[in-house]
């Protein structure tokens, strides 16, 4: 990547987006197949027979018809899959999304020039939001480098929805606004909103046609900071977002008909490059323990949130930074992409800005006083109230790992990813007494607007590998080639995933369409099987590897009594963060995260020994 930097490519940001392949249908046999082997860890004899002899009428009746449906969609969409996805996985869901789908965490400047320092806040955010619109600048120009695999380019759409992209609540559905164009399309908003203290400011990030310097950025950001100290808070409307969706569906329409300007003010917020927050808190974060950090971007202070911007760049008290994001239009990769940009900018330059101190004659932060009623405060109080609730229940513990990381995992030939999966698999199985359903985001990007699919990394290897670390009589090479065909199984599944041989979302389609053509609900939905396996979204363990770069993040259970991890992975290191709720008495985060570390351990005295 840092190559990748260095050098201008000829190649456009979006240049490829016309010659990816379509997503596949994969066979329904196969995907039947994976299924009944997916559901194997979560039956006994009995049980699995049953689900067999539904899966098999499944096959040859409704699900054969369904199928034929789903090839005539793929035919007429390059990604039959996208619509429907964003429906029913984003915008169709009415829990409040800024605490249950956003994901967030703090950046890795801590880790070298910026750890926390009281009195920094204004300085450093003015040098991330700089560096943040210089990002911004080459995907307008088309000049940030195509992601590839070897010499296939991935698909860059997310891309398209990192700036100026927000979500609006409607009563029964949700829906998208993405603002962003390149430069070759024409005018992209180049506004930035600021959020302090309940009050909204915006500002243009180009004076005379060009980018406004870091000075120039801090003298907005001081401006709007001591306004907020010296004057009384404002009404706090961004805690609107974190309400239920259609609860701020209504509060919105109700905001709107009370006076015309207040649409105008919120099109200005959802237009806006990307939502700064000054925040109050100073979160404890260090090299080894972002847990606080996390925490308090994801459950922080709503009033300096809009929950449905695609983009907010938080900034604390003590001059840690982070982010907090809405799930809807991109998955995380794009963020770490940008995070990792910054990161890397501020190391070059030391923490400092090493350009000019001239700041110009340019126009002071506009504030966008919203017209509010008693109806509004009290939907604001009752919107603050709910989130601050839920936000006081959730657990989030992030740490890292420091006594090895992806070298050695590669010098054993395991692959790293893989390594965390099992490790994960075997925590919560010495936890909990019991496998644990687990979801792993794999990746389609290879294909037109491809996003994920699911890798369920409890299979029946990794359970008899976790029974055999349990049995006081296995011998270490019995484990060992245990783990070793739980590695295997593991690596084809992503392998198979990535490349459109999934089965979650393929059976997602099917339902679906039973769903539009208004039949009944087919069998293989309804066996008690297919949710104890995880569907449905009822995996236990939701998580994701953020990637091979300094970011970290996590989001929050995909169900009450489980657990989200989230980690990523270094030469050196492991950095694991795992989310849980704390009204669930038998969830235990901590724990689970030691016994991750241990299984780290206990995996590598294992081809230790072998290898002896």
């Amino acid at each position: 990547m840092e190559n990748q930097l260095a050098k201008s490519t000829e190649e456009r940001t979006f240049q490829y987006q016309d010659s990816l392949p379509s997503l596949p249908v994969p066979s329904l046999e196969e995907s039947l197949n994976k299924y009944l082997e997916s559901v194997k860890p979560f039956a006994n004899e009995e049980e699995y027979k049953k689900t067999e002899e539904i899966v098999k009428k499944f096959q040859y009746g409704i699900g054969e018809k369904l199928h034929k449906k789903l090839l005539e969609r793929a035919k007429e969409k390059r990604n039959w899959l996208e619509e429907w996805w964003l429906n029913v996985a984003y915008l169709d869901v009415r829990t409040p999304s800024q605490l249950n789908v956003n994901f967030g965490g703090p950046a890795s400047h801590i880790e070298h020039y910026w750890p926390p320092k009281e009195g920094t806040q204004l300085e450093r955010g003015s040098i991330s939001l700089w560096h943040n619109l210089n990002y911004w600048q080459l995907l307008r120009k088309e000049k940030w480098p195509v992601d590839k695999v070897g010499n296939t380019p991935l698909d860059m759409n997310q891309f398209r929805m990192l700036f100026s992209t927000c979500k609006i609540p409607g009563i029964s559905r949700d829906s998208i606004m993405n603002y962003f164009r390149t430069e070759s399309e024409g005018y992209s908003p180049s506004h930035i909103v600021v959020l302090c203290r309940g009050r909204v400011f915006v500002f243009d990030a180009i004076h005379e046609g060009c980018l406004i310097t870091q000075p120039e950025i801090l003298r907005q950001l001081t401006y709007i900071h001591d306004k907020c100290r010296s004057e009384p808070d404002g009404p706090g409307v961004a805690a609107l977002t974190s309400e239920e969706r259609t609860r701020w569906a209504k509060a919105r329409d109700y905001l709107i008909s009370l006076d015309p300007e207040n649409l105008t003010r919120l099109e200005k917020i959802q237009s806006s490059l990307l939502v700064y927050s000054i925040e109050d808190g100073s979160p404890h974060v260090t090299p080894e323990d972002y847990s606080q950090g996390i925490a308090m971007i994801l459950g922080g202070d709503p009033t300096v949130r809009w929950g449905d911007k695609s983009y907010n760049l938080i900034s604390f008290s003590n001059g840690v930074l982070g982010c907090n994001c809405d799930h809807a239009p991109f998955d995380a990769m794009v963020m770490v992409s940008i995070s990792y940009y910054v990161d890397e900018k501020i190391l070059e330059n030391e923490g400092r800005w090493k350009g000019s101190e001239k700041v110009r004659d340019i126009p002071l932060p506009e504030e966008l006083v919203f017209t509010v009623d008693e109806k509004v405060v009290n939907d604001i109080n009752h919107a603050k109230a709910q989130h601050l609730k839920q936000a006081s229940d959730l657990q989030v513990v992030g740490y890292a790992f420091t006594h090895f990381g992806k070298k050695l995992t590669k010098k054993m030939m395991l692959h790293p990813d893989t390594f965390v999966q099992l490790a994960l698999q075997l925590a919560y199985y010495r936890l909990h007494g019991r496998p644990g359903c687990c979801y792993e985001t794999a990746m389609t990007r290879f294909f037109y607007h491809g996003r994920t699919e699911t890798v369920r990394s409890c299979t029946v290897e990794a359970i008899r590998w976790c029974q055999s670390m349990q049995d006081p009589s296995a011998s270490v090479l019995e484990r060992q080639q245990k783990m070793l065909q739980a590695f295997e199984k593991h690596n084809k599944m992503m392998k198979d995933c990535s490349s459109g041989k999934g089965f979650d979302r393929h059976l997602l389609g099917l339902s679906l369409i039973a769903k539009e053509e208004g039949l009944p609900v087919p069998e293989l939905f309804t066996d008690p099987l297919f949710s104890r396996s995880g569907g449905g979204g009822n995996f236990v363990l939701s998580t994701s590897l953020i990637g091979y770069l300094r970011v970290q993040g996590v989001v929050v259970p995909m169900m009450h009594s489980g657990y989200g991890v989230f980690y990523h992975i270094r030469d050196d290191r492991f950095v694991v963060a795992c989310s849980a709720w704390k009204s669930c008495a038998e969830t235990d985060p901590e724990k689970l995260i030691q016994l991750i570390f241990q299984a780290f351990q206990d995996m590598m005295q294992l081809m230790n020994a072998a290898h002896l």
